[in-house]
């Protein structure tokens, strides 16, 4: 058994928290607990769910169900946030609508750069399984310190992201998170999120293990998919918007 520390994932849907108050333990076996290899099927159907719905809209160049689905998927996220005994309902509903978004985002994105969506999908699947390979071999381990700074970077993160939100407003924003500024000051930018998004999955990893162990109820496997998502979701799109600027220097 891992010995997890304070701080359990920057993704704000996973935190140290979130397992407070069950009042479920690992030796109480009259009650169906959080395992594994469950949060591993309902990753599997939620992320099918995902890109069949991604594949419609990219496939159609339907992008009309970009601000449905960020917008569906926003409310989405924070029911599910908020009201975790209802993730069995809620995150399939999020895969869709996220899916659809991404559909859409990305068919945008192959137009303008033609094959960068099959190169940040498996950039993506490949950081993905070697994370995961790292974590569970033990190469990564989520140390108190490791966890710290990788909360901290993406709080960080996150702060860019609402003040550029905000800018937009009176429009204009923060030229380094745009993908036509192909400056190294902003590359570097979208490479250091890239590299924070990825080590978040090592800390939604451990989350995933500390639930397990814990006996969280069986609904928590749902809802730890649902911060899986989150975090791949936001992942796929940061190494869109950094392979953008790449294309954009040659």
């Amino acid at each position: 058994m891992r010995n997890h520390l304070s701080f359990r994932s920057g993704n704000p849907a996973l935190n140290s928290k979130t397992f407070g108050g069950f009042g479920f333990s690992s030796t109480n076996d009259s009650l169906e607990k959080m395992t594994i290899d469950g949060t591993v099927n309902k990753t599997i159907i939620s992320i099918s769910i995902l890109m069949a719905a991604a594949y419609y809209t990219y496939f159609n160049q339907n992008t009309g169900w970009i601000f449905i689905g960020g917008i569906g998927g926003f409310i989405l996220a924070l029911v599910t946030y908020f009201k975790k005994e209802w993730s069995q309902y809620t995150v399939p509903l999020y895969a869709l609508l996220e899916g659809l978004m991404l559909g859409g985002i990305s068919s945008v994105y192959n137009h303008m750069y033609d094959g960068i969506v099959t190169q940040a999908i498996f950039l993506t699947c490949g950081i993905f399984c070697s994370l995961l390979f790292a974590y569970k071999t033990k190469i990564i381990s989520p140390t108190e310190n490791f966890k710290l700074g990788v909360f901290a970077a993406t709080a960080g993160i996150g702060v860019v992201y609402f003040i550029s939100f905000i800018m937009s407003f009176f429009g204009s924003g923060l030229g380094i998170l745009n993908v036509e500024n192909s400056s190294l000051m902003s590359i570097g930018f979208s490479l250091l999120v890239v590299v924070i998004a990825s080590l978040n999955l090592v800390l939604d990893f451990d989350f995933i293990e500390e639930g397990a162990e814990k006996g969280a109820p069986k609904y928590m496997e749902w809802y730890a998919t649902f911060g899986l998502l989150v975090t791949l979701i936001w992942l796929y799109l940061e190494i869109l918007r950094l392979l953008a600027k790449l294309s954009n220097r040659r």
